[in-house]
């Protein structure tokens, strides 16, 4: 069963509680702490998706610097600079937009949003945060001559490649693949195996595919995630620590030493995720810095004074 993790404290009462699963592994691949459910398969959701930037690197995918790495792991916010990097990658390749099967969507960054719907834009397939994963993986269609209108599809030779590389990386036999929210195939994974691909990610050899995405991951945060989201914060706090959230309240990451985690939280709540991650993170020895300490307590307002606060139940990762 699932256990009490992260609770939400206001004006000195526990408001509200969150259960969930979550196992960090040592450099060696033994469980540390594993509390809750970390043997059961879950849909990882955007959290594969650096494992899917390894499949495609593997598959044909050429990328023109670590830049476009990046926008293929990343749930993008919808931000200008995220849709320029997408806009390249496709045109280098001799593709454009109209070839996205990823679903329209406005930005999900309020500023650009505001800004797109002022000037009377209407949803774009590119503005939807999976469109990097989804160009990279029409430009190793490209590449091989592999259809590129049904890429898609499960049967989809470049998805028969991912469910391969997925299942190399984390150990674990495929079970029932299911439908992602951008349409593509996501493979479910149990905590304890999604945690391994990370850490195979970061402790492979410099110039693989598997180090070549967690090198640009480090380096382009950003482009990763967007203006004030989870892992551009927690990587900006925590140097060299890979990280990649999924919907639903997931999260899965690595250190540079190997050292690699990943949680689920069970009501898919992601209020409950920056803070148990940075409580995870100081846990396995990260230290307590000012940046992490916030990230770990982020505030309940009432009105615009803090009057409690989300957190990591005290003692529970002990």
């Amino acid at each position: 069963m699932s256990v009490e993790l992260v609770e939400v404290v206001r004006s000195g009462f526990r408001e509200c509680v969150h259960r969930g699963s979550l196992v960090v592994l040592d450099p060696g691949g033994e469980p540390r702490i594993a509390l809750g459910e970390v043997h059961t398969p879950i849909y990882p959701r955007s959290s594969s998706k650096p494992l899917q930037a390894v499949a495609v690197l593997r598959n044909g995918f050429v990328p023109d610097g670590s830049r476009e790495i990046a926008i293929a792991t990343a749930s993008h916010e919808g931000e200008p600079g995220h849709v320029a990097v997408v806009e390249a990658l496709l045109r280098r390749n001799g593709l454009s937009e109209n070839d996205l099967l990823s679903p329209p969507a406005l930005p999900a960054n309020e500023v650009a949003r505001a800004r797109l719907l002022a000037s009377g834009a209407l949803p774009r397939r590119i503005f939807m945060n999976c469109s990097g994963k989804h160009s990279a993986m029409l430009a190793a269609c490209a590449a091989n001559g592999w259809p590129r209108e049904n890429y898609l599809d499960p049967a989809h030779p470049l998805q028969r490649a991912v469910l391969e590389t997925i299942a190399e990386l984390s150990g674990e036999a495929e079970y029932e693949l299911g439908i992602d929210g951008c349409g593509l195939p996501i493979v479910p994974l149990s905590l304890t195996a999604l945690a391994r691909a990370f850490s195979a990610l970061v402790t492979a050899r410099p110039g693989t595919a598997e180090r070549s995405v967690a090198d640009a991951i480090r380096e382009h945060p950003w482009l990763v995630s967007g203006t004030g989201r989870d892992d551009v914060r927690l990587m900006s706090a925590v140097p060299g620590l890979v990280c990649k959230v999924g919907a639903d309240g997931v999260h899965a990451g690595a250190l540079p030493d190997g050292t690699a985690f990943a949680l689920k939280v069970d009501d898919g709540a992601e209020r409950a995720r920056l803070p148990l991650t940075a409580a995870l993170l100081h846990r396995i020895g990260v230290d307590w810095t000012e940046d992490l300490a916030e990230l770990a307590s982020p505030a309940v307002l009432g009105g615009d004074v803090r009057v409690g606060t989300i957190r990591a139940i005290p003692g529970v990762l002990r």
